[in-house]
């Protein structure tokens, strides 16, 4: 499963991507809104195999983002069931994430990636409704949900911390 954009491939995660996956969320200032928790090369490495594992497992997960002219991998953007524990509603369709480099911020790669992946998820057979849960802080996160067709559903807590639950629904042809 590939995806190519003007400047962008997705393309799912294989165990090469795990020094700029490391390196990406180890970075405070990307992980800011996500969690505060520097994850050990164990947390890396398993985070990088159940992006690799969605993919066998339901036929969609966390695309990597790869700027096509240097081939470096600058984010994550995708589909997963995380199993986050959310309630009935929220688990019961795909949940919409995406993760981006510094280097990616500020130059329209998150829309880029995220518009693609959503049209991408919207043409399978399984796309419909998904969900995505977003840090209330995290204000350029609810502004490209917005774009990308979110509605907040509402505040919920999430490992002792309150968060925003979004639902987004597959948009008539």
């Amino acid at each position: 499963m590939r995806i190519e954009t003007e400047r962008l491939l997705l393309r799912p995660h294989t165990i090469e991507d795990f020094d700029a996956l490391r390196t990406m969320i180890r970075d405070p200032e990307v992980m800011r809104h996500i969690t505060s928790i520097v994850p050990s090369d164990e947390d890396v490495w398993n985070r990088l195999l159940r992006y690799i594992g969605h993919w066998t497992a339901f036929g969609f997960g966390i695309f990597a983002v790869v700027e096509r002219e240097t081939g470096r991998t600058i984010g994550g953007a995708g589909f997963a069931d995380f199993r986050r524990d959310l309630g009935e509603a929220f688990s019961a369709s795909p949940e919409g994430a995406w993760v981006f480099a510094k280097e990616a911020h500020g130059r329209g790669i998150a829309s880029e990636a995220t518009q693609a992946m959503h049209d991408w998820f919207d043409a399978q057979p399984f796309g419909g409704r998904s969900v995505c849960i977003i840090n209330p802080d995290n204000a350029p996160s609810r502004t490209l949900a917005g774009k990308l067709g979110y509605v907040e559903t509402g505040p919920t807590q999430y490992h002792d911390e309150t968060i925003l639950t979004f639902e987004r629904l597959r948009p008539r042809a």
